[in-house]
């Protein structure tokens, strides 16, 4: 079996496990607690004045971060499978590392994340000091060389940062599979079953819309329909004292 033929079989037996987290994330949402997370000034700049307006964009604004953190989680796991189909790579026990794995007389220490820019200055320097204590730990124990890799599953850069190398997109898939053109033959076998999956998504999406939209226009409007802003900002943003 050829690896993008393991891989049709791999997203198959477990893309369902995004669909499933995506759905149980939208059934679990509450109005009120998105409501407290979003700038309710933002709403007002953007001259919204319908409440189905302001509902729909705070809970696409919502589901797409959740989505983007969720299906990046998704496509590390993929990597992990890919390499270790190719190079036996295997989560690695030191803290903070995600993949590791030996290639070409190298021993490759990696962090994985699902873009380019995935976190902030203290994240990243946490990122840089479980690269040297996991070359540390490894000292004496291993004979190749080790280098460590801040892998992104999508993204351009390629870019040595000192201590670690940056490594996406493409760069980054042929690291870890050997295969120069796994970027985007990966792209097939992850549609598997998307349509019947987001068919179903969408039609608790759209309740949820409609239900939110109501909650929304009892609490937050006046009695002809327009929205009480002096509530809502208090709501999100009116002191707890007292």
């Amino acid at each position: 079996m050829s690896l993008l033929d393991e891989i049709r079989v791999y997203v198959a037996e477990n893309i369902g496990k995004f669909h499933g987290k995506k759905l149980a994330r939208l059934r679990k949402l509450k109005l009120k607690e998105i409501l407290r997370k979003k700038n309710p000034y933002l709403f007002k700049v953007k001259n919204f004045e319908s409440a189905s307006e302001i509902v729909k964009g705070i809970v696409d604004a919502f589901i797409s971060s959740q989505e983007e953190t969720m299906f990046g989680d998704w496509l590390e796991d993929l990597a992990i499978f890919v390499c270790y189909k190719v190079y036996g790579g295997m989560k690695s026990t030191a803290l903070g590392i995600d993949l590791e794995f030996v290639r070409d007389g190298k021993r490759y220490l990696v962090s994985i994340k699902s873009g380019p820019n995935w976190g902030n200055s203290s994240q990243i320097k946490k990122m840089e000091q479980d690269f040297k204590n996991a070359k540390i730990r490894l000292r004496g124990r291993v004979n190749e060389e080790i280098v460590c890799v801040n892998g992104c599953c999508y993204g351009r850069v390629t870019v040595d940062k000192g201590g670690y190398l940056k490594i996406c997109g493409q760069d980054f898939w042929e690291l870890i599979s050997g295969e120069p053109n796994l970027y985007i033959d990966i792209i097939e076998p992850l549609g598997y079953q998307a349509r019947e999956k987001n068919e179903e998504y969408l039609v608790e999406y759209n309740a949820k819309l409609n239900l939110f939209t109501n909650e929304f226009i009892e609490i937050f409007c006046f009695k002809d329909g327009r929205i009480d802003w002096e509530r809502l900002v208090n709501f999100n943003s009116g002191s707890r004292r007292g």
